[in-house]
């Protein structure tokens, strides 16, 4: 392994360059970062390099907080997806965006790293070995479902093993797994939901939830299967099926085990579950419970908001999803309590689409589009968190720094609290 950077307070500082590598930790060969760091907790570890010469250097030194030495190396190549499955939001974007959108990343060690969910298609039994092994633990696998005909044509993989082994094999050895279905209308809803449920279930709790997503469409999808969205009386039917589930889980196990998407409750106008029914928010990632949280957390808390002394006047953007619930239960309360106004601005995804209408997958152009459509001038515009990644960059590879310069109100990007987001904005 590459390194590209010595910690200075390393004890290898001075020794180790830049540029050289990292070839065993006590005799055994490391495969990329985890495997090393996995390798280094322990009170002695004997070190070969590499320089940059093609000297061999072996180090053999105390490590008796186990840390990894302050050594760092180079990113590890990513394991891509071998399947061609017919929602993939990959397939569904246009030509010409940053090179990162079009990777499919299929890797376990993001799975743990990351919480990135995968589809165990491209991992053989040395993986697993080193899975159970090392405790890579937990894992989110996308299962989407059970049946595995129905998965081989779903995955558009022919020679997709099937799930069922793999995760059983993965339980058994002490692997916690959490899963997802992306639901299709007349695909791998009804008779096959229910299988899916039951034997996932099976496997509980080393399969310890399953997620339940709407599938996403683009207006990008030329010469892709044809695919249905859900309406509002589907989700509404949906939901009732889960919530029967949860129970019957609820009974037997201890847990509702599988939990629908915030999405199928806003789109069937049904209220969103109380906190305690997502559990230990095991899906947040996913969508599930992510609306319940910010509208606990500003209830539980909107007491403590500050008073400012000079009325402010602010506009929060946000996806068509979310603008009803967030308008009802939050601006209205704030507008009554707060010196000034708000008012919520849903951005239409004409990007993506309008049947995108979730906050995370808005591009700085339709954002900047709705700003300059404002009708009142307002000091600053509020934007959802996860509009951005982290090097402040849109889907549409905006710069943050760009939509600043292009519109007049001072822009505030929001965390998932909004009463974090309003206390820290200045006077």
């Amino acid at each position: 392994m590459r390194i590209i950077a010595v910690e200075p307070e390393s004890p290898l500082f001075g020794q180790i360059r830049r540029g050289d590598r990292l070839l065993t930790v006590n005799g055994s060969p490391v495969r990329d970062n985890i495997d090393c760091w996995y390798k280094l907790a322990d009170d002695t570890v004997t070190l070969d390099f590499e320089k940059t010469g093609g000297d061999r250097v072996t180090v053999r030194i105390p490590n008796p907080d186990q840390t990894d030495l302050g050594l760092r190396f180079e990113t590890d190549k990513i394991k891509v997806c071998r399947n061609k499955c017919i929602f993939c939001f990959v397939h569904q974007q246009p030509r010409g965006m940053r090179r990162s959108l079009y990777v499919r990343d299929d890797d376990y060690r993001l799975s743990f790293t990351h919480g990135n969910f995968i589809t165990l298609s491209n991992i053989g039994d040395e993986d697993i070995e080193r899975i159970i092994e090392q405790r890579l633990s937990p894992l989110y696998v996308s299962v989407h479902t059970t049946d595995d005909d129905l998965r081989r044509k779903m995955f558009g993989n022919r020679r997709l093993p099937p799930v069922g082994p793999t995760l059983r094999c993965l339980v058994e050895g002490g692997i916690e797994i959490h899963t997802q279905v992306v639901l299709c209308p007349g695909i791998n809803d009804g008779a096959h939901l229910e299988k899916t449920i039951d034997e996932l279930f099976e496997l509980y709790p080393g399969v310890a939830s399953l997620g339940v997503v709407p599938v996403g469409l683009t207006r990008y999808r030329k010469n892709l299967p044809r695919l249905r969205t859900y309406t509002a009386p589907m989700a509404s039917a949906v939901l009732d099926y889960i919530h029967r589930r949860q129970k019957e889980c609820l009974k037997k196990g201890n847990s509702r085990f599988v939990f629908a998407a915030d999405e199928f409750y806003i789109l069937s106008g049904r209220p969103l579950p109380p906190l305690a029914a997502y559990e230990t928010m095991p899906q947040f990632e996913n969508g599930i419970g992510m609306m319940r949280s910010l509208l606990t957390d500003f209830n539980r808390r909107r007491r403590f908001l500050n008073r400012p002394k000079h009325p402010r006047r602010m506009a929060l953007v946000t996806g068509l999803l979310a603008a009803g619930i967030i308008k009802k239960e939050i601006v209205a309360y704030l507008n009554r309590t707060i010196p000034g106004r708000i008012d919520i601005y849903p951005v239409t995804n004409r990007f993506w689409g309008k049947s995108v209408t979730v906050s995370g997958l808005l591009t700085g152009r339709d954002i900047m589009a709705t700003i300059k459509l404002m009708n009142r001038k307002y000091d600053l515009v509020l934007l959802p968190p996860n509009c951005l990644n982290n090097d402040d960059l849109f889907l549409d590879d905006m710069p943050l720094v760009r939509l600043r310069s292009e519109v007049e109100p001072e822009l505030v990007v929001g965390s998932y609290s909004l009463i974090d987001t309003l206390k820290e904005i200045p006077e």
